[in-house]
């Protein structure tokens, strides 16, 4: 089996940091050529599954601009310009809930979508989280800091209170550790 070539790249969208829209040429092999293939450039992220010595899963309940509602969550955001992967997942586990772990596990890196892009998911469970600041997020959308026993957390996955594809994730990936 080939793997598909890209012969051509035309930035169509720039909006920044967040978000581009390339045209692609692409060559699928046996003189398949798609001229018009859209790619979608977003961000890299992390999202981190953080359990506490207890047993208790570290979330946060809040609203996003794309879900309908309120959801639960976990810790998370984009990778910044020179962090590793890890390094983000550090940082916004600290910064959005005041919790730090020294018992990290990577949980794999993951393409959002097979055909059109739109960034990476890098998962992560983080062990042992401690308590051991205030929050300091700079996040836009409210949140609040919630504990969920493994019970509560595989209701709120049963009854789709975990809403983006990214988050039920990364919690169905952790459980299977946890």
């Amino acid at each position: 089996m080939k793997t598909w070539k890209t012969l051509v790249k035309e930035t169509v969208l720039d909006l920044g940091k967040f978000l581009k829209v390339e045209r692609h040429t692409v060559d699928f092999g046996e003189g398949r050529v798609i001229d018009d293939w859209p790619w979608v450039i977003t961000p890299d992220f992390v999202v981190v599954v953080a359990v506490t010595p207890d047993g208790q899963f570290v979330c946060l309940r809040q609203s996003k601009y794309s879900i309908e509602g309120v959801a639960i969550a976990p810790p998370g955001g984009h990778i910044e310009e020179g962090d590793s992967p890890r390094a983000s997942a550090e940082r916004e586990l600290r910064e959005e809930t005041g919790y730090e772990s020294d018992d990290w596990t990577f949980l794999g890196r993951y393409p959002v979508d097979a055909n059109r892009g739109a960034g990476t998911a890098n998962f992560f469970l983080a062990r042992n989280a401690a308590f051991v600041g205030h929050v300091e997020s700079d996040d836009l959308e409210p949140q609040e800091l919630v504990l969920l026993s493994r019970e509560e957390l595989e209701a709120t996955l049963d009854s789709c209170e975990v809403k983006p594809l990214p988050w039920v994730t990364a919690f169905a990936l952790a459980l299977r550790r946890c």
